[in-house]
């Protein structure tokens, strides 16, 4: 299984960029060109930064951060579409999900939904939690003007499924698909709950 991520595109509807152009099914003189945030990973930049920041957290939940590194590719090559430096799981925490990022491991969901009464540590989405990611938008589309589009980032609800009921990264996914076999009802209300929170969270990000 891949992993699943939505990208969309946060725009003024005055704005006519050549990517919203061709995200409306308009004609272009050419094919909108971007780089993904994952993509600027490998720029010396990014690297230096990295390194005087070794949280991955820090630098995706940080504002001045998350803007710096996504204007890193921009400044750089004037791609058509400028996204936000984020993650998949930085909203878990705003809907009752803790979680770290270890060097070796990677991301540890700290309780991972087992049961119906894990379910009771689920809330809705808090929006303030994540005020970094509306304040980078908000600047990143301030600082790209009309050149480009700029795009949010969240994970869908089944990737985002995957990791709390696992606790972390799969490549087997041997828990989760067990509980769609095992425990449907549990892995039901778990997806309506994310599904309900990332729809929120998009709408918060536009």
């Amino acid at each position: 299984m891949q992993s699943t991520y939505a990208l969309y595109l946060h725009s003024s509807f005055l704005l006519d960029t050549l990517l919203v152009k061709a995200a409306r099914g308009e004609p272009v003189s050419r094919p909108p060109a971007w780089m993904m945030r994952q993509a600027g990973r490998y720029m010396s930049v990014y690297r230096k930064l990295a390194e005087k920041h070794p949280s991955f957290r820090e630098r995706s939940e940080t504002t001045d951060l998350i803007v710096e590194i996504s204007l890193q590719p921009w400044e750089a090559f004037r791609p058509d579409g400028v996204i936000i430096f984020s993650d998949i799981l930085t909203p878990l925490p705003a809907f009752g999900v803790l979680f770290d990022i270890e060097e070796a491991r990677g991301p540890v969901i700290q309780s991972p939904i087992c049961s119906e009464d894990c379910l009771k540590a689920l809330h809705p989405i808090d929006l303030e939690k994540l005020h970094f990611v509306g304040e980078s938008l908000k600047i990143l589309r301030q600082e790209v003007g009309d050149h480009a589009a700029v795009l949010g980032f969240v994970g869908a609800p089944w990737t985002i499924a995957t990791y709390i009921v696992e606790g972390g990264t799969t490549r087997t996914y041997t828990t989760v698909k067990s509980m769609c076999h095992t425990a449907p009802n549990l892995l039901r209300a778990l997806l309506s709950h994310l599904t309900k929170a990332i729809s929120e969270y998009i709408i918060y990000q536009v």
